[in-house]
């Protein structure tokens, strides 16, 4: 059964939202839902939300680790249509621990997660060769 086949109040995201109504704190529910309510409409819409989702800065201003750490799953689970999504803390030599989210079979595989940290350490790598790049040329340095 595709999502598109789903029952609004059926579809795994909906499910994964009933369930944190009813566990959560009041207030930590509807700042979640202050955060993810514009990401979930912008994929119900098809149309294509920020590539990256950061819940630092604004967006996750006075947000609680549980809270940023719930929200990235609802948004998984709406991307997905899984119900098994995991936060996993990966430890990244030098420049510290980065949060992602990952399906439960690749949380436990240890060689999988040293697969995605090379990813994003490459990445990042990639990244500050741009930013120099950019800063050279006298470009913005913030992208």
């Amino acid at each position: 059964m595709s999502e598109s086949e789903f029952q609004p109040e059926h579809r795994p995201v909906d499910l994964y939202l009933g369930l944190l109504r009813a566990r959560m704190d009041t207030e930590d529910y509807r700042q979640l839902l202050d955060v993810v309510e514009p990401v979930l409409r912008a994929l119900e819409e098809h149309r294509l939300p920020a590539v990256d989702f950061a819940l630092d800065g604004e967006d996750g201003q006075g947000l609680s680790q549980e809270v940023r750490d719930e929200a990235a799953l609802v948004i998984a689970t709406a991307v997905t249509g899984r119900l098994d999504n995991e936060v996993v803390e990966i430890d990244l030599e030098g420049s510290g621990p980065v949060r992602v989210i990952t399906d439960a079979d690749t949380a436990s595989d240890p060689e999988r997660l040293g697969e995605i940290a090379d990813y994003i350490r490459e990445r990042h790598r990639q990244d500050e060769e741009l930013r120099g790049i950019a800063e050279a040329s006298g470009l913005p340095t913030d992208f």
